[in-house]
This record gives C-alpha cells, sequence and structure tokens, in this order.
C-alpha cells in the first residue's frame, strides 16, 4: 500500500531505550530504529560530502508504481550545483521545487535504488533523513503490525554496509499532516481542482498509512484516468510541501 511518510517530532518513549540487539514489543507501542548509510552513491549522502552541506528529508510521497518523490531541503549549498550532481549520479529524477537564500527544496523521485525507499518496502515508515559530511542517518518506525527483526535483517542484507545504531519502543507514528495544517496550506497554494482532488484523496483514506485505497479507487471516484489524478496531486503536493518547508525556514530565521 502506499506509504506517507513525514518529518517526526518524536513524544516521550514508551519503556526504556534498548540497545540494537534489543527485542522491544508491547501493546500501544510502535518500535524506532535508526540506521547509519555511508554510500556515496545516494545524493543526500554524497552530494553533503561533496559540497560541504546539509540534507534533510521534509516529506516522502507516492507516484505510484512503486516510486516515491522524496522532498529534500539542502541547505549551505548552491541549488544548482545539488541538481547537476543528483541529475549525474542516474539514481534520482531530481527538480527544484523552491530556492532560498542557502539552499534549496528538492523533490527526487526514487525507486529501488534508495534506502527509505526499501525501508518503506519492508513495511517501516521513514521518519528522519538526515545527510551530512558524507554521512546518512535514517529513523524509521516501524508499525505494531511488522516484525522489527525481519525488517532489519533484511535491511541490512540489502545495504550491507549499514548499521543499526539504536532499536526501541515509541509511541505511535506520526501522521503525515494534521487535518488544521492541510486546510491552511490548501487555502494559500493550491486551485480549486487541486484543493478538491486533494482533500477528497485525504477523507478517503489514501494518505492513511493503515488504508489500502489505491489511486485509482480515488480516480473513479472522479471521474478520471489514474494518471490525470496522480498530475494534479503532484502539482498540489509539491506546493504543499514548499509551504511547509517555508514556515520553517521561517521560524529558523526568528
Amino acid at each position: 500500500m502506499d506509504i506517507l511518510i513525514a518529518p517526526v517530532v518524536y513524544g516521550p518513549l514508551m519503556g526504556d531505550s534498548q540497545s540494537p540487539s534489543g527485542s522491544p514489543s508491547g501493546p500501544g507501542t510502535v518500535v524506532e530504529t535508526t540506521f547509519e548509510v555511508s554510500n556515496q552513491a545516494y545524493p543526500f549522502i554524497g552530494v553533503t560530502e561533496e559540497m560541504d552541506c546539509r540534507a534533510e528529508l521534509e516529506r516522502m510521497l507516492p507516484r505510484g508504481a512503486d516510486r516515491y518523490a522524496e522532498f529534500f531541503t539542502f541547505v549551505g549549498v548552491d541549488p544548482a550545483r545539488v541538481l547537476q550532481s543528483a541529475d549525474g549520479r542516474g539514481m534520482v529524477e531530481p527538480r527544484l521545487v523552491a530556492e532560498y537564500e542557502s539552499g534549496g527544496l528538492f523533490e527526487f523521485v526514487v525507486s529501488d535504488s534508495c534506502p527509505a525507499w526499501k525501508l518503506a518496502q519492508l513495511g517501516a515508515v521513514p521518519q528522519t533523513v538526515v545527510g551530512e559530511d558524507g554521512t546518512g542517518r535514517i529513523t524509521a518506525e516501524i508499525p505494531r503490525d511488522t516484525d522489527p527483526s525481519a525488517v532489519v535483517s533484511e535491511f541490512v542484507e540489502a545495504y550491507p554496509t549499514a548499521e543499526l545504531l539504536v532499536k526501541r519502543r515509541s509511541d505511535e507514528i506520526t501522521p503525515l499532516f494534521t487535518m488544521e495544517q492541510l486546510e491552511l496550506a490548501v487555502e494559500e497554494a493550491l486551485t480549486d481542482r487541486q484543493q478538491e482532488l486533494l482533500l477528497g484523496a485525504y477523507e478517503a483514506g489514501y494518505y492513511d498509512r493503515t488504508s489500502d485505497v489505491t489511486g485509482e479507487e480515488i480516480a473513479a471516484e472522479f471521474d478520471i484516468s489514474s494518471t490525470t489524478l496522480s498530475q494534479h496531486l503532484a502539482a498540489a503536493e509539491r506546493k504543499l510541501v514548499s509551504v511547509f518547508v517555508d514556515d520553517v525556514i521561517d521560524s529558523r530565521s526568528t
């Protein structure tokens, strides 16, 4: 099913932190894992090493056919250089969404070439992805109905250089965004048609990680093709992420 990712602000932990070898579990909790990765081929790692900057995942959204759009902010670098470097690596489809004084917001469309994508495919929910000084850290939450040990084992098998740093119990999975955030951003940024489709998809459960609703089902409800729906949602999501990131950047500068 489509999994939607958001940066997380963690609440209080449920139980004590455990070492990577621990097997935390319990009712009402999820398992939070943090991995360190260092493969320079991934733009959020390689670009930070090459250009001495910082990359942070803001949102990760579905694009269909097992593809995801990862929205990264890069700070301390010329956006044109990030695009050139990311495009040259051949692992993502890069796009500059917004340019800021000291960096920019980028959309990277990825499939099986990304470690965050792999975690999502295994049933985990990547919450923070940060690249700095040529090293990446990925924190993902594993829902209670998914086996944490299997996720960790398969991920490390797929990415042998990845190191599990933390495995512990945590609160419920953080939602992509609240309805209040969505409504505010919708009023600020979207056309009437984008509002209609995005809110319709939201209310139908498309952005609920526990829902099985598909883009094809949403498109049928609006009597449009799934391609048309995808195009409208992609444009709307870029605007929404840009609004959210603008707010974050404004708060950091005050």
